[in-house]
């Protein structure tokens, strides 16, 4: 069975099911819940900057909620500046033990491994 979050703007809701509700997929509205896996990796690609303190705290809770201790944050490569605010924010948060930049075949300097406490 595959688990499935919905991450919003203050709320995780654990759905469960094989699959999303192609209906509910992401429209671009930033209020509306977007399902996505928990399974430890986060691509970031479809989500605003303004969404990011909410969706990782979230998401870390979802996760710590599912047992799952190790994370990836897909950032992207770009000009960094995604990666330093994910950083920052990761950096803030008591749940983190540590992060890092993911090796090679994992993304390399576009995503941050993550380990939670546990």
């Amino acid at each position: 069975m595959r688990v499935n979050s919905t991450v919003g703007t203050g709320n995780v809701t654990r759905l469960q099911g094989p699959e999303t509700d192609p209906e509910n997929e992401d429209d671009g509205l930033a209020d509306e819940p977007v399902p996505i896996p928990m399974d430890g990796i986060l691509d970031l690609h479809t989500f605003s900057p303004k969404e990011l303190p909410q969706l990782l705290d979230d998401y870390i809770e979802a996760c710590l909620e599912a047992g799952i201790r190790d994370l990836r944050i897909i950032h992207g490569k770009g000009t960094g500046t995604l990666k330093t605010r994910v950083r920052s924010i990761l950096a803030r948060d008591p749940r983190v033990v540590d992060f890092g930049e993911a090796p090679l075949e994992a993304g390399g300097w576009g995503a941050t491994v993550v380990r939670l406490k546990g």
